[in-house]
Formats: C-alpha cells, structure tokens, sequence
C-alpha cells in the first residue's frame, strides 16, 4: 500500500511539474525526481504569483478621474476609508495644498464636499478603521481634527489640541482607532511626538482633547513622518529630518523604554512603512531620493538588519527612456509578500518599482494619466486598484485592464493642462518647505 501512495504521490509531481517545467526536468525517465524537485515546485509558484502581481500591477490602466475642482491645488495626501459593512459606501479623503480637504467617492471619484479654512497647512488624512465616515487632518497650527463626512456640518467632531509651540507637519492614527500621534516641527531645540487618547470622538466635540503626553528625546529635528503598524496598535515607527528611524513600543511607561530600535537613514526622512510576513520590517525614503529597509525581527540576533539600502534611486533604477525624478512612497503587496515603491517623473508618468534584497528593478510606468508631479496615492488591496493625485490637480483611480468611461483622454488631458498652468504659483511656497 506505501509503495502504491508513493507511486501515485510521484505520479501526481510529474503531472505538476510536466505543466510548469517540462522545459526543464525530463520526468519520464524517473518519478523520483519528482521528489528532487519538489522545493522548486514550491519555489516557482512563489515567484508566479509575486510576477502576476508585478504583471497586474504594470497592468493598471484609468478607471475613473475626478472632474477638475474650480480651485486647482496640489493633492498632497489620499486615504480611504474601509466599508463597516460589505456594499457599504467607501470614501476618498484627500489633502490639497489650498488648506482644504476633499472628499469624493471611492468609486465614481464624484466630489461629495469640502472641508476649507484651515489656518495651516495640512500633513495628511486618514480614516478610522471601525468607523467608515471618520477622517482625522492634522495642521501646522497646532491641532489634529476630526470629521464625520455623512454630515453637513462644517464643524469637527473633536479637535485634539497640542502644545502652544507644536507645528505638526505629520501624524497618525493607531489601527486599534484608540490613539492619534502627531510629530511637530523643531521649536528652538525641542521636537516632539504628541499623543491622544482618541476614543469618544462623536461624544465630546464641545472640548479639545489635551494631549496624554509626549516623546522628546528621540529626535533633535523635525519629525516629517509618523506610521503606525498595520496590525499592532501598540508599535508605531517616525521618522525625521535628523536621519534616524525610530521605532517605539507605546505600552512601555516612558520613552527610553519604548525605544525599541534607531536606524539611521544618514538622510532626511520624507516617507516611511512597514512591510514584510506580520509587517516586522521597516522601509524609509529620503528627500535626496534614498531608500532604506530593515528587518526589525533580527533585532534579538547576530544577524545584521540592513536588508537593503540605496543611496540614490535615480541612479540604481534604469527606467527607460522616461526617467525617475522622485519616488512618493512604498506599497507592501500582502498577497505577493512583495514592497514595491512608487516614484515618478516630472511629467507625470509613474514608474513601479520592485525591492528584493538583491537591489531595486522597475516592473512597469503608467502614462498618460498625470501632466505634472504625483504627489500622494493610496492602495485598495480589496480590488488591486490604486488613487493617485498631484501636482496637476487630479485625482485618478487605476485598476487593472480599466477602460476610462468618465472623460476622454483627449479631452481630460486638456483640462489637465490647463489646470496645470493655474496651479503652478504654488510650486515655489510648497517646495520652500521640503527639507
């Protein structure tokens, strides 16, 4: 009976293998070497999928595009929201340059309204994770506010207040909603991480929420982005003009005990993640176009934890004949297990790039959706699509094989076009403030 399981066993590798390798492997001369190459069935499927993903995601074509707003601005940062319930609406929050945040309809991209006013400039939206219709924005001014986008009211639901001479120019919300972390730019010598306790956001709106405390020591300039771990609330990682990348543990009772790991980028950090099985590795950018990963599970080991780090991009990714000028950040792919990064040119052609130990490579560009700089996007893994918005004041949904049915090309790159020339006065003020 063993020897019939082990007959049919082998049998059944040929098969497999026969349909993915024959060019490689003669299987009719012996089924044990079905068993030799059994890892490399296990390894080719792996690398299938990671270069179905790579394929899709060069695949990507204009689903949909917003209809220009009246006031053109730069689409700084783009988050969604995630349905409470499945056929439920989602939403699309969007940072613009001119102050105000937008919010349009994750599928139709048609614009639903405008939260304007703000005092200061805004350093990114983001969605709470239990309540679909929750966006928190924080501002220079020194306030991190939230909004109910179901209601017509211009007024925040709860406004979390900082310290008299905090300047947040990042911020986050922790995936359990329960904390709201903002970083604040350097005041004579002091830079700090703000922290609130952001439950009963709908209960209290008649009062600012004080902060529970703050980081100071960690680092000594502006702290340009926060992000906290898509899985555990507790761990949240920032990252600063100074180059370090710090990584905290926020249920520890002070902050030297929180501290779990510095690394150094050796440049200003402009965005940063978590990727990797269980999301325990870290990547950054650097605003000289840098990129750095690292591995915080060999912390406890002799292994090092530089998985990778590349000094220009630019110059380690051959992207043709259009070129990279910039990269926007990184998209951990779940399904593939796979960090790829998203930059681009001047133009607005997006390059895809994939990381491996092994260096940088460019899977794909998408052309002909934007005229000027990308500036934000956002991933759906739900339906493999992708939100871009820049400088040209577009907002542009890509899904795989999409065909565009809201605008022609040709008559949505003319009003790109136009939009483009009306937005360029803010280009000099925005890029003043990049380290």
């Amino acid at each position: 009976l063993s020897l019939q399981q082990d007959v049919i066993a082998g049998f059944l590798y040929a098969i497999l293998i026969l349909v993915v390798f024959h060019p490689v492997v003669d299987l009719i001369d012996n089924f044990n070497l079905t068993y030799k190459y059994a890892p490399l069935i296990i390894i080719t499927f792996e690398m299938t999928a990671v270069e179905t993903v790579e394929e899709q995601l060069a695949g990507l074509r204009i689903a949909r595009r917003c209809v220009p707003s009246e006031e053109p601005a730069y689409l700084l940062d783009i988050d969604t929201s995630t349905p409470a319930q499945p056929g439920s609406s989602r939403f699309v929050a969007v940072s613009c340059s001119n102050k105000s945040i937008r919010v349009y309809d994750r599928e139709t991209l048609h614009f639903l309204r405008e939260y304007s006013g703000h005092p200061g400039v805004l350093s990114g939206v983001r969605f709470a994770r239990a309540c679909d219709s929750v966006v928190f924005s924080a501002c220079s001014e020194g306030t991190v506010k939230c909004w109910d986008v179901r209601s017509a009211t211009q007024k925040p639901v709860q406004v979390f207040s900082g310290y008299p001479s905090n300047v947040f120019i990042s911020f986050d919300v922790s995936c359990s909603d329960l904390i709201v972390c903002a970083g604040t730019e350097k005041a004579e010598k002091d830079t700090f991480l703000v922290f609130w306790d952001a439950r009963g956001i709908t209960d209290c709106a008649s009062t600012a929420k004080e902060p529970l405390g703050v980081y100071s020591e960690s680092h000594n300039d502006d702290i340009t982005k926060i992000c906290f771990h898509p899985i555990e609330p507790n761990l949240v990682v920032s990252g600063s003009t100074d180059g370090l990348v710090n990584v905290f543990d926020i249920n520890k009772d002070n902050e030297d005990d929180a501290l779990m790991s510095t690394c150094n980028s050796d440049s200003s950090v402009s965005s940063l993640g978590w990727s990797g099985q269980d999301y325990k590795q870290v990547y950054c950018m650097t605003h000289d176009e840098g990129f750095c990963w690292w591995d915080m599970a060999q912390l406890d080991t002799e292994e090092p934890i530089t998985l990778l780090h590349v000094l220009d991009v630019r110059e380690s990714v051959c992207a043709e004949n259009h070129g990279l000028h910039y990269l926007v950040g990184g998209l951990y792919h779940e399904k593939a297990g796979k960090l790829f990064l998203i930059g681009g040119t001047s133009t607005g052609n997006i390059h895809l790039i994939s990381c491996s130990t092994d260096g940088l490579s460019l899977v794909g560009t998408l052309c002909g959706g934007h005229s000027a700089t990308v500036r934000s996007f956002c991933w759906s893994p739900t339906d493999e699509s992708l939100l871009t918005g820049g400088e040209d004041a577009q907002l542009l949904l890509w899904k795989p094989g999409a065909v565009e049915r809201s605008l022609t090309k040709k008559a949505s790159l003319k009003i790109s076009s136009s939009v483009q020339k009306r937005v360029r006065v803010h280009h000099t003020s925005l890029k003043s403030r990049k380290k």
